[in-house]
């Protein structure tokens, strides 16, 4: 790698090659991921881990009661995790110092963006509609500017392309700014 070539900062989903830290202890080897390693500075985070949940855990999933808001439960237990998971998205995003992109957990009911399935209950075994996942939603919230994908998403070459464009491009900007450089 050339000296010259500044490198990303992502935030990524720790089950993605860097812990076995899935709900069933396991870990996701993805190819895209494992490539970046040498060109780009991760931060990698398990947020079900991080509240506690675990590994190996029972699974949560989202509900959303009729007319009541999502929650994110655990259906072995009927544990809601829902307040804790959104206190640490909050703070845990809020602490994140300089990152140009995200990689996400595809379908996680933590981390999935958009694709994330929502039951009418903790026991239901079909689904009624699809949303981020609790910490995903604090992501494009927080940095809706940002490269934000799954792992899944990204096999696709014209978003995997656009997302390392962006990554590179952000990464640099940013160290032309800490040189006190212009950028316009």
């Amino acid at each position: 790698m050339s000296a010259d070539l500044a490198r990303p900062r992502l935030c990524v989903s720790k089950c993605l090659g860097f812990a076995a830290c899935r709900w069933n202890g396991t870990a996701v080897q993805d190819d895209f991921v494992e490539n970046l390693k040498g060109y780009v500075d991760f931060v990698a985070v398990c947020p079900e881990a991080e509240i506690g949940l675990g590994v190996p855990r029972a699974p949560i999933r989202i509900v959303r009661k009729q007319g009541s808001a999502v929650r994110l439960v655990q259906p072995a237990t009927g544990r809601d995790v829902s307040g804790k998971m959104k206190a640490f998205a909050k703070k845990f995003l809020a602490s994140l110092d300089k990152v140009d992109g995200f990689i996400l957990k595809n379908r996680s009911p933590s981390c999935g963006l958009g694709n994330v399935k929502v039951y009418p209950s903790a026991r239901s075994s079909a689904s009624v509609a699809r949303t981020h996942g609790f910490f995903g939603a604090e992501v494009v919230e927080r940095f809706a500017g940002l490269p934000i994908e799954t792992e899944a998403s990204l096999t696709n070459c014209r978003i995997r392309e656009r997302f390392l464009v962006r990554i590179f491009i952000l990464a640099a900007l940013r160290r032309i700014k800490k040189k006190g450089g212009r950028i316009l």
